[in-house]
């Protein structure tokens, strides 16, 4: 049983089975929804997918394509689009109870990946802020 829920807990979810894939999207729609440069999400079946506390909400940007967050503290949740991927949930992988779980296993979209993205491991980084 793989669990997880939004930052303020008032959305839950749970799933059994195992994800169909793994990936970080670099897509505009993802970045616009999640107010960052990618985002990793963990696809299963809709049918092992179940939300067990509240109710998210949900947006329609673009044709078929459903994000679900949570209203109260603002967490991006899941994406549905039945056309692009039937049967199938996107997950945001952070929200899951245990993220260093799912493994990305490949970067999609990267035709709108932010240009500053490609060299990120050629930048300095701290664990924390610089100075601490």
């Amino acid at each position: 049983m793989i669990e997880g829920g939004c930052r303020c807990g008032a959305i839950r979810y749970q799933i059994e089975g195992e994800a169909a894939h793994h990936a970080l999207c670099h897509c505009r729609d993802c970045q616009m929804g999640s107010g960052a440069p990618m985002v990793a999400w963990s696809a299963y079946l809709s049918g092992d997918f179940r939300v067990t506390r509240g109710e998210p909400a949900t947006f329609n940007g673009t044709g078929a394509s459903f994000r679900q967050f949570c209203s109260a503290c603002g967490t991006p949740l899941f994406f549905v689009n039945e056309e692009a991927l039937p049967g199938l949930v996107d997950v945001n992988s952070v929200t899951l109870d245990n993220p260093d779980a799912a493994v990305p296993q490949v970067q999609i979209q990267t035709a709108e990946r932010r240009k500053w993205m490609a060299d990120l491991s050629q930048m300095p980084e701290f664990e924390r802020f610089p100075g601490e």
